[in-house]
């Protein structure tokens, strides 16, 4: 079984920041992309962020969401299997439940890669 639990979310007055957290755990084979997408209510659920392929610390292609360009930053750990999201500069339209994202393969199946996501976490921009 693979579970993801994220943390970090919270409220924060516009201009502030927050770093989110997301850590796997079961029996994983192999990450091939971490991310984060987030659901304003009312809204479709959008990526945020994501960071595909590098080594056991980092690195690899990572993409981001027009709005958030310049104010996040995805970063992970193959090795530990976590993923951070920095955010800065936060707008109240940056409110919404974040998810954490991992598409991966399991020990069993080492070549099926699925998509696995965390519960969520809240962010609230507002003063």
């Amino acid at each position: 079984q693979v579970q993801l639990v994220e943390s970090g979310g919270g409220l924060v007055r516009p201009g502030g920041s927050l770093r989110l957290s997301c850590a796997a755990s079961g029996s994983i084979f192999s990450i091939n992309t971490m991310a984060w997408y987030r659901q304003a209510p009312g809204n479709q659920r959008e990526l945020v962020a994501s960071s595909t392929g590098g080594g056991l610390t980092g690195g690899g292609l990572t993409d981001y969401a027009d709005s958030v360009k310049g104010r996040f930053t995805i970063s992970k750990d193959n090795f530990k299997k976590t993923v951070s999201l920095q955010m800065n500069n936060l707008k109240p339209e940056d409110t919404a439940v974040y998810y954490c994202m991992m598409r991966l393969s399991r020990v069993t199946a080492i070549r099926t890669y699925s998509d696995y996501w965390g519960q969520g976490t809240q962010v609230t921009v507002s003063s």
